[in-house]
């Protein structure tokens, strides 16, 4: 296996007085993708959410344990938390882009972070919607309004979005959850060559997914971190009965 990029120790996570992840442990490897799956509810989502501390935004949340990202805890007093988002970026369950032009979602990040070369940002953009297997599809309208794209295509702007930041870290909180069938398999196929240049975790409520695209998984039951290994054997030799019974549809 891959040397591990994110460490996860005894990380416990309450909203208020409800407790949503309880005694997680877990190793994260580098240049891998890692499927969190369970039922609705699981925290696997929440879990997400704490390698990019979007949890922080939450009123009321509390976080115990560690996460380190190479070796350094990111829940630190001194992070600076927007650069830990710039590191470690995320996608969400729907396409979000901002309502402006293809050219201009993708080099709204750069720019936030004080890029002002024209030239330099149209490389920032090509290159960025060339990683998200998307350069082609839109070279012809880089200056019309993202929102008139696929869905598909949307996300895909999304992508290209984040990759233009450089992050490290790639969170997808089931980012093919809203798409047709045509647009999930180009996302998968996405997944699987952007995996080369980074960590890639993401959220699948879809079997099949996480064994297409993943080459870790772990499973999540009722805010606890079940079972966690290649996703090979949690699919065919799982160790706990519970991995089991959710994988076959017994529940969830």
């Amino acid at each position: 296996m891959s040397d591990n990029r994110i460490s996860v120790s005894n990380l416990n996570l309450y909203y208020k007085e409800f407790q949503a992840l309880k005694q997680v442990d877990m190793d994260i490897g580098a240049n891998r993708v890692t499927a969190l799956i369970g039922p609705s509810g699981c925290g696997k989502s929440t879990f997400l959410r704490t390698l990019n501390r979007m949890n922080d935004l939450i009123e009321g949340v509390r976080v115990e344990g560690s996460v380190l990202l190479d070796g350094e805890d990111i829940y630190r007093p001194d992070v600076d938390v927007v650069s830990l988002r710039k590191r470690v970026g995320m996608v969400f369950q729907r396409p979000n882009p901002f309502p402006m032009s293809v050219f201009d979602n993708v080099a709204y990040g750069p720019r936030i972070h004080g890029e002002r070369n024209k030239r330099k940002l149209e490389q920032i953009v090509e290159t960025s919607l060339q990683g998200a297997a998307l350069w082609g599809e839109v070279q012809d309208r880089l200056h019309k309004s993202a929102l008139g794209l696929s869905g598909g295509q949307q996300q895909r702007v999304c992508i290209a979005r984040l990759l233009a930041v450089e992050p490290e870290v790639l969170l997808m909180d089931e980012p093919t959850s809203a798409l047709d069938p045509l647009a999930t398999v180009k996302i998968e196929e996405l997944i699987s060559t952007l995996k080369k240049d980074y960590t890639i975790i993401i959220v699948t409520h879809n079997m099949q997914q996480a064994a297409r695209v993943s080459d870790s998984t772990a499973f999540f039951l009722n805010g606890e971190m079940v079972e966690c290994g290649e996703t090979e054997s949690i699919f065919t030799r799982p160790l706990d009965q519970r991995t089991e019974d959710y994988i076959t549809g017994r529940f969830g």
